[in-house]
This record gives structure tokens, sequence and C-alpha cells, in this order.
């Protein structure tokens, strides 16, 4: 028998229509059998063994005119002899600001502290020269971050965690949404759910709801909802949690989710003025939709081959059904080539949207990707057609552009495609990028349609892209108004965040704030004008009410929550900002946004929180950095693992590599992280349980991770180790090279951390991680991203990836190492084999084809 460590999770999230979730993790010691293959299967075992009780956990979120404050606090014991390691993870949403954590031991709080990133720097470094996790939030999933800490906790004490995040929350398809995962996966003592909303103009609905309630449960979830407040709160029993009177399994698995919106009126919106601050919210009913004029821009290259191309066409079908017969749309597909489906944009009567339905059957991946003139053929077709007085007028036009890579043909210099893109559309049309999967540049995108008033969106390369397509379309199918100007006198406000949108969304909402010049300012006057079906001018007169009528109940207000919203939307328009413009302009963003960022200690993209650690023997200085991600940090070149098949049956789960890559979610929000040695984590869907195990061998030793004879591939991975280890320390391992062989197209490539070697037939080609380039062959198509991620895909074959994670260059242990993971895998044999299998002679080094 031996002992690994595992982990029990309990889940709780809160977030506006994201998946917000919290989760303590409990180390414990957990008994396993070893097996003769090397393998280790986890014996599960009951609650009440737990030494680490989880005493209380509550999330209480007050959302005060859509800006959401939440606190999470989880009580935890350790109830056995000895210290334990106790972790405290919290995934929030990606676009919520971290305020205030903190840890109490013993009678002691540790609490964190905003600071400069360059000024936590040194301590960064420290701690990572050290060798401590010097990373606090990590990637999890598509719209969320995994804050986590853990601490030693001696025997028989508490520990208490506090997490605050704020969050404005945003209007999306016509309302807001709350959504709290519960996946306790064990009874805990006081669990609490609570959510205050207060909303000045009136609550027009709230309904509250949960996946998993049964009918024992359903009376638990308490609503109270009056004219502007709401409270929900959820909070079952020990007892009431049990799936059975005499056993410790939870009912308690599932999503609980509260959605609502507010009432709207036909005016100029919504203004609260409180303690010389306004917000000024405005989402007018009943508006008449504007016609849109869009050109759809689709990237045909040869990335785009298989799923992703067939998920394309699925959702091209649908969205050109959506269409409304006073829309004008149009199509250009590019590879290295541009192709247009007319010369001009056409009308969508019946007759023409089955016209392109027809042809969006026809459409077939090939060559590289020319993003510069697609988009630019697009953009020429609207202002072309636009001058000719073909399009309505009032009308808005728009180009969504969908890839999945980076340029490659044509110009591929990003920075003159930017130029060049924002030269010609000139403020005349609005740019949609949507990045599919994550092999691509996501920062050029997401920078190019901020330049051109519009936005970024990652198309997740999983079972349901079709309907994120679809879902991101309906967000903008239906525009209201366009140039939406806001004027305020400018004697009496000062500080606005933006004032000037280009279009207003059916179901979505714009909001500006702003400071007033004098704290006593009782109403001052207020322009909105815009372009609609007609022209639309209102005015109106806001008047500041007083703070006991406006907001009579105090528990439902979180401080100057009106302050810190103006804060928070500065910093996020800021954030914006600082890639656009001149570089004085630039510069300026950059600067005003720390500011503001360490005066209200939000933790942003310039900041970091720095959490100090109690003492110990080992880490005297334990020292943990808290850093808000970039959204290519956030995700990065993540590939899906892929599920095995065997005989057309779903055998497992597989992911091989090392640190946490792909990102848990990427499959649910509960699978598992990958971190340190070669470790491998096996989901049994059909068991409803896992196997895991290790590879503890010296470096230098040679793997077999799939051998699959039927098709001829065969893929290899050696080991290496940590530059030097202290002395009566384990030694970590972890994959430095791969092999891939294709014996039957004649294909071998040989991946290690410096370069990528590619041998088919006589040919030699050698590529280096320093430069993105995309190869295209008769057999193989290599696609590399600058030191992330390496994408081979086989000719009607299986597709592997290849992360390259870099380590610090000074690091005084850990080095450079590779991760690997397989897409698509249910392309492989009956006979596939090898991810259990034999491990080969240790003396087998060096080139390890065979």
């Amino acid at each position: 028998m031996s002992v690994v460590r595992t982990v029990l999770l309990l889940w709780v999230c809160v977030g506006p229509w994201v998946s917000t979730y919290g989760a303590l993790v409990i180390s414990r010691d957990t008994k396993v059998q070893d097996n003769p293959d090397r393998t280790r299967h986890i014996t599960k075992r009951s609650v009440s063994d737990v030494e680490i009780e989880v005493q209380s956990m509550k999330v209480d979120c007050k959302v005060a005119s859509r800006f959401a404050h939440t606190v999470m606090t989880t009580v935890a014991k350790n109830k056995g002899n000895s210290s334990k390691e106790i972790f405290f993870e919290v995934d929030l949403p990606k676009t919520a600001f971290i305020t205030n954590f903190s840890m109490e031991i013993d009678g002691e709080t540790y609490v964190g502290e905003v600071k400069e990133k360059e000024k936590a720097k040194k301590q960064y470094e420290k701690a990572v020269s050290s060798g401590q996790t010097a990373g606090l939030v990590k990637a999890s999933g598509r719209k969320m971050e995994k804050f986590s800490v853990s601490v030693n906790i001696a025997a028989y004490s508490n520990v208490t965690f506090t997490l605050t995040y704020e969050e404005l929350l945003k209007r999306r398809l016509g309302k807001y949404e709350i959504m709290t995962r519960v996946k306790p996966n064990q009874l805990v003592q006081n669990f609490e759910i609570v959510a205050d909303i207060y909303e000045p103009q009136g609550i027009a609905f709230l309904d509250a709801y949960g996946t998993f309630i049964t009918n024992e449960l359903l009376p638990l979830v308490e609503k109270t909802v009056t004219d502007k407040k709401a409270h929900v709160s959820f909070s079952p029993t020990l007892d009431q949690q049990r799936k059975c009177p005499d056993c410790d399994g939870t009912l308690i698995d599932g999503d609980f989710l509260i959605k609502y919106d507010v009432n709207r009126a036909e005016s100029f919106g919504d203004i609260q003025i409180v303690n010389g601050y306004f917000v000024h919210y405005f989402a007018p009913a009943d508006l008449p939709r504007v016609p849109k004029n869009v050109m759809f821009v689709i990237d045909i290259s040869g990335s785009m081959s298989g799923q992703k191309m067939d998920q394309t066409r699925k959702a091209l079908l649908t969205i050109l059904n959506e269409l409304h017969e006073d829309d004008y749309f149009g199509l250009v597909l590019f590879d290295d080539n541009i192709e247009p489906w007319r010369p001009s944009l056409t009308k969508a009567t019946e007759g023409n949207v089955t016209a392109a339905k027809e042809f969006v059957k026809t459409i077939e991946d090939r060559g590289t990707t020319n993003i510069n003139d697609a988009v630019l053929k697009a953009v020429e077709m609207l202002i072309t057609d636009t001058q000719q007085n073909l399009l309505p007028e009032n009308s808005v036009s728009m180009v969504i552009l969908l890839t999945d890579g980076q340029p490659t043909a044509g110009e591929t210099d990003t920075v003159v495609i930017k130029e060049n893109v924002q030269a010609a559309i000139d403020n005349n049309v609005t740019l949609f990028c949507l990045g599919f999967g994550y092999d691509l540049d996501y920062g050029f995108l997401d920078s190019m349609a901020k330049q051109n008033d519009g936005l970024a969106r990652r198309i997740y390369e999983a079972s349901d892209a079709a309907v994120q397509l679809q879902g991101f379309y309906e967000e903008v199918a239906s525009p209201l108004l366009s140039d939406v100007h806001f004027r305020y006198p400018e004697d009496v406000v000062n500080s606005l965040t933006n004032s000037h949108f280009k279009q207003l969304f059916n179901g979505s909402e714009i909001v500006v704030a702003g400071q007033l010049n004098e704290n006593d300012v009782e109403n001052f006057l207020i322009e909105v004008s815009a372009h609609g079906v007609d022209e639309y001018v209102i005015q109106g007169q806001a008047t500041a009410q007083e703070w006991d009528i406006i907001f009579p109940d105090q528990e439902y207000i979180f401080g100057e929550f009106t302050e810190r919203l103006w804060a928070y939307l500065t910093i996020e328009q800021l954030l914006d900002r600082k890639d656009k413009g001149s570089p004085e302009e630039r510069a300026n963003a950059t600067a005003e946004a720390l500011d503001l960022s360490l005066k209200y200690s939000f933790v942003t993209p310039l900041t970091s929180m720095v959490v100090t650690k109690p003492e110990n023997e080992e880490n005297p200085d334990d020292v943990l950095i808290a850093d808000k991600l970039t959204e290519d940090q956030r995700v990065g070149p993540h590939p899906q693992a892929g599920v095995l098949y065997a005989g057309g049956q779903p055998l497992a789960f597989l992911r091989v590599g090392s640190a946490s890559y792909p990102p848990s979610s990427y499959f649910d929000d509960s699978y598992p992280l990958v971190d340190g040695d070669p470790h491998f984590i096996i989901e049994l869907p059909e068991k409803n349980d896992a196997l895991c195990f290790n590879i503890n061998d010296e470096p230098g030793t040679v793997l077999n991770l799939v051998r699959d004879p039927e098709l001829g591939i065969v893929v290899n991975g050696e080991t290496i180790g940590d530059k030097k280890t202290d002395s009566g320390s384990r030694v970590n391992t972890y994959f430095g090279r791969f092999g891939i062989v294709h014996e039957k197209l004649g294909v071998r490539l040989m991946v290690s951390t410096k370069e990528i070697s590619v041998a088919q037939d006589s040919r030699m080609v050698k590529l280096q991680w320093s430069h993105s380039a995309s190869v295209k062959g008769a057999n193989i198509d290599l696609h590399i991203t600058k030191d992330r991620s390496l994408t081979v895909t086989l000719k009607d074959s299986v597709k592997f990836v290849i992360i390259l994670h870099k380590v610090w260059k000074k690091h005084p242990y850990h080095q450079d190492y590779l991760g690997f993971y397989t897409i698509d895998s249910h392309l492989l044999s009956p006979r596939v084999h090898g991810l259990l299998g034999k491990k080969w002679p240790g003396n087998l080094k060096g080139f390890f084809f065979l």
C-alpha cells in the first residue's frame, strides 16, 4: 500500500452571465493499491473519515443598481492530531476585480495587499527563485479564472478564508443572471447562498431555480420580491443535504440560478446621483429595430478542416434563417484567396437566403490565411454599396470575422493589418472578431475589433461551438440605435466614462458614470441623441434624491457603491483604450488606470495582490502573487484533450502532460488539473470513477504514449528532470521531447523544448519555437504559435497538440517542458493502446522514433 494526496472539492460560484465558482479544496490522505502496471486506483472513503472539516461556507452577494459585491467566506477545521495543508479555491468571473483577500488563523489575520505589478515583481521573483508557487490566479474555463491559496494548519485549529470581488453586471439578451454552481461532494455543516438585490428602477421579473432541486428541496429556495428589492437564499441543513437518511452523499450537485431584469421606461433612461457621483443607465423600451447590413467573413483555410468547418456551416445555416427580410448580407470566404459569394450585398429575401444556404453547404477547407485582404474586401463592399445607395438609409453596417488562425498569406504583419482595416473602415462600420479555438493570436483580433468599435469573442473548440456562434449573433442581430451620444453640462460633471457608443442592441444596456463638480448639485439637464429608424433626440432632467429615499434599506448597500462603480467602469474602459491611439494617449490611459486600480484596491492587469502566508520552517518568506490575467494569459493555446474510443465506444477521457493545461473547464468545470510530473488522469465515464498514476523514473526515460498498429501511429515521450535537486528530495520529472511517427504516411516528427523537426520521405525541415509559422503538406499540417503551441494535423487521422511551458530562465531548479494532448482521438482504431502500456527500457535515449 502507498499514499497519494487527493483533493475534496466544494464548489460555489456567483456571477453575471458567467459562471462563478467557489471551491474549498481540502487535502487528505487516501489509501490506494499499487497495481502491477504501475497504475494506482483511488479508493473511495466516507466523508466522516475526513480529518479536515468544512464547518461553514457562505456566499453573500449584494447587488445595488447592477453593481455586484460578492464576499465568499469559508471556515475549515483540522480535526486531526497533526498539521494539514488546506487549499482554498474560488472561480470568479474574468470580468470581476478581486478587491480583498484575508486568512484568519489562530486569531491572527493575514491580508492581501494590492500593489503596482512592477513593484510586486521583486517579491514575485523571490518566490519563484525559492521554488514556491508564485501565482494565485489561473485560467479556469471559458469565462472564469481560479483564485487559489493553500495554508498549513496546526492540529485542532481553524482557518477562515475571505475573498471579495466586485463587478458591474452586464445586461445580455434582456436579463442579468447570477449563477451559483454547488458541488460540495460532502455534507457542509453551515452552507448558505444569499443574494440581496436592490434596483431603484423596480424589478420587472425575477426567477430563482436549481438544476438539482427536488420536490424535497424546493421549499428551501426562499425568494422574496417587492417593487425594488429581492432577497433569495438557499440554506439546507445537513439532513436536508443527504441523499438518504443513513448516508453521507449529498443532493447538492448542480447549478442555482437567479435571473432578473428591471423596469424600462421610454425616456432618457435612469440616473442615480449619490455622494457626488452619478450613474446613467440607458436601455429604452419598445424601440423599433434598425435594418442591418452584415458581411460574414469566413476563414476556410486548411486548419478549419473537420469539426470546425462542420460547425461553421451549421451555425451559418441557422444564422441565415434568422435574418430579417429588410436586412442586407454578404459572404466572403477566404484562405490565401478571397472569394465573395456575390459582388455586392443581397437583400435577405426568402429566395436569396435559400441560395446562400446552398452556397454555404459547399464550403470546403483549403489553403493558408489572408485576413488582411478578406476584411478589406468586406469593408469595400459595404462602403461601395452605401455610396451607390444600394443599402437602406439609417441602417447599421457591420463585419463579422470568423478565423481560427493567424495571418499567414498576403499581409502578415498584424500592426499593418490593423492600420489598413482602421483606415478602410474610417468609423463607418463596426467590426466583430470571432476567434475559433485556442491556436490563434487573440490579442490581435481583440485590438482590431476595439479599434473599430466592436469586440472580440473566443469561440471555444468544443461540441457546442455552433451554438456559441449563434449565441453571439443573437446579441448583435437587432440593432436599435447607432452613433449614440450622451451630453451633460461641462460645468456640472467631470471625469466621464465613455459617452459615445457606436450601437445599442436589443437586450443590452449602456452605462455612463461621472463625478459632479459640486457634491450638492441637485439636478442638471441631459441629452441623448442617436440614429434609429428615425432620428432620436431626447432631453431630461437628472434629479438627486435623498439617500434614505433611494436606498431605504441599508443592508442592501455596500459602502460608496456609486463611486466604486464609476471607478470600475473607468478602469475597464481605460484598459481597452491603452491599446488604441497614439503612444502618448496609450501611456496616459495606462497611468490613469493604474492610479485608480491602486486607489480602489482592484486587482487589474496593472496591479498584483501580494499575499504573505504564515511563516514556517520550510518557507520563512512565503509570498504569493495574485494577478489579473489578460485573455491570452487566461486561456492561451489550450487544446481539448481527447476521448479515447475503441470499437466505436468511448473508453476514457485522456490527458497527458504537465501544469494546468488545458483548463479544467474545457471538459466541464470539475475536471481536475494536472501539475508537476508526467501525471496521467483517466476519467472513466461509464464507471463514474478515475484512474490516476504518476511516473517517477529517472530523467531520460522514454514512454510509449499512443500506439495504433492499424493506422501506423506511434507517439513516445521522453522525460527530463529539474536542473538540480536538493539532497534527499524527490526528483521531479517532466516531458522534454515527443516523437510522433505515422508509418503509412511516411511522416516522422520530433519536438523538443528547443526546436521542431519534421521528416517526410527524404526531406527534413527544422522549425523554431521563436517564430509563428504554418506548414501545409500533402500528409501533415503544422501550425506553430510562437513560444506557446504546436498543432499537428495528420491526413485523415487524429490531431495532436503540444504545449511549450516556458520557465523563468534564471530559475534555480526548473526548466522548460512540454505537454501533450489529443484531439479527434475517436479517429484512432479499436486497436489503439499505449496509454497504460509498456514503458520502454531506461537505456533507450536520444532520438526515439520506432
